[in-house]
């Protein structure tokens, strides 16, 4: 799975909305003369709003096509469905997915129709542009903001309690201890939804990052492991720490991610390890309370080299068996969610969770507080890519290899070898040379 599941962003291109029902082929008119094309997405509500949002506004301006929405789990059973499908030649007209490593498992020179000359693909974010592409090909619009991982926490009680954003794992330590004398969970974890469990691993990169620069090279040629590399090993280390220590919510193995976002913003819990694209789903969890929720970067060792580990947004992609009138109207559903208009749908249905990652779209004037955190470090130029988006090998196991070394049936080493061990096999499977 790919941790972004988050909103809509874009780039105009008006040639692509100017083209007339009668491009669009007989053969796939529904009654009164429109094309019907099925989108598919993952079901996370707040994500199904913003979906519903940008296919009524799409459809305002181009009454002539109709667009089906169709939703699949999250995590590794929407993967899997995902990769079924697109086997089959029964993918959806068009559809949501994984940017970054697991783009390249789906096989995209072989599944996907390519949008390289598209006027809209000039105005990408190079780096999002990068993690969308195989070869010399461009496969994918935004879907969503750049967003970063770290900690989500309750603005209130840090204040109640007289406590200041850590800049580094013993401060954010002792954070915990005095929340969890007032009472409240220190650190909320739902393991019911297992993709959740992974993000104190992989939001630690920008520390692994800054500790080790050549990490991501060395990794992708078999050159540097997790179980070996003391600070890539940390973030295991941190899971098995804070179970120890008792601050997970005594729900851990059951919660739900809308439990884990509610519970951090009224207050029931004082932090959540969370990417930002959570901040769009806390306007659904706790709509009350969104402005109640901070963020900050995951600490490292280093408060000097203190920085957050930064996701581009994930892709809208058109399969190869979308042909005829049908892929002329779902080119034209990818550029609109790839402009401005697109863009302000999805600002209009939820709050964004960071910097859209197209040139010609612009946060709104007002934006949630964590945004705003994040912001300031990605201003700051203390930032770094998720390891995901600088090496195209990311082992499918790590969420079930997460859950367990934080539920205490696996330790943080113990763990760490054996995604080393699900990482050997993803890039076997890549054919990576060293392998």
């Amino acid at each position: 799975m790919r941790l972004v599941t988050a909103l809509a962003a874009g780039t105009l291109s008006l040639a692509l909305s100017a083209c007339s029902a009668g491009s669009l082929g007989s053969s796939d008119d529904e009654g009164g003369g429109k094309t019907e094309i099925t989108f598919l997405t993952n079901n996370d509500p707040s994500n199904v709003k913003v979906a519903e949002a940008v296919i009524a506004a799409f459809e305002a301006k181009n009454t002539d096509v109709d667009v089906k929405l169709d939703t699949r789990p999250q995590g590794s059973e929407g993967d899997n469905l995902v990769k079924t499908r697109l086997a089959t030649g029964d993918m959806a007209d068009v559809f949501e997915y994984n940017s970054g490593s697991l783009l390249q498992a789906i096989a995209p020179q072989t599944n996907l129709t390519p949008v390289t000359g598209e006027a809209w693909v000039g105005d990408l974010d190079p780096t999002f542009k990068q993690v969308v592409s195989a070869g010399t090909d461009v496969y994918g619009s935004p879907w969503g903001a750049i967003v970063g991982g770290g900690i989500f926490y309750n603005k209130p009680l840090y204040t109640k309690l007289g406590l200041q954003a850590p800049k580094t794992w013993a401060e954010f330590m002792a954070n915990n201890a005095k929340i969890k004398a007032a009472g409240v969970a220190p650190v909320e974890q739902t393991y019911s939804e297992t993709w959740t469990s992974q993000i104190l691993v992989l939001a630690d990169f920008h520390n692994v990052s800054a500790a080790q620069p050549d990490f991501a090279g060395k990794y992708t040629n078999n050159q540097a492991k997790f179980a070996t590399t003391p600070q890539a090993l940390a973030g295991f280390q941190h899971l098995e720490e804070l179970k120890k220590a008792g601050y997970w919510n005594d729900d851990y193995a059951s919660a739900k991610y809308n439990e884990g976002l509610n519970a951090v913003a009224v207050g029931k819990a004082g932090h959540y390890p969370m990417i930002t694209f959570g901040v769009p789903a806390l306007d659904t969890a706790a709509p009350d309370n969104v402005n109640d929720v901070g963020f900050f970067a995951l600490p490292g060792d280093d408060a000097a080299k203190n920085g957050v580990t930064l996701w581009e947004p994930s892709g809208i992609y058109i399969p190869k068996s979308t042909e005829g009138g049908k892929l002329t109207a779902a080119k034209r559903f990818q550029a609109f969610i790839a402009s401005p208009e697109g863009c302000a749908a999805n600002a209009s249905a939820a709050p964004v969770g960071g910097p859209f990652a197209v040139k010609t779209c612009k946060l709104p004037d007002t934006v949630a507080p964590a945004v705003k955190d994040l912001s300031a470090y990605v201003d700051a130029g203390a930032a770094s890519p998720a390891l995901e988006f600088l090496s195209p090998i990311k082992g499918p196991a790590l969420e079930q290899i997460t859950v367990e070394v934080g539920s205490g049936i696996r330790g943080a080493t113990d763990g760490a070898k054996l995604y080393d061990e699900d990482v050997k096999k993803q890039a076997q499977q890549l054919g990576i040379k060293g392998w």
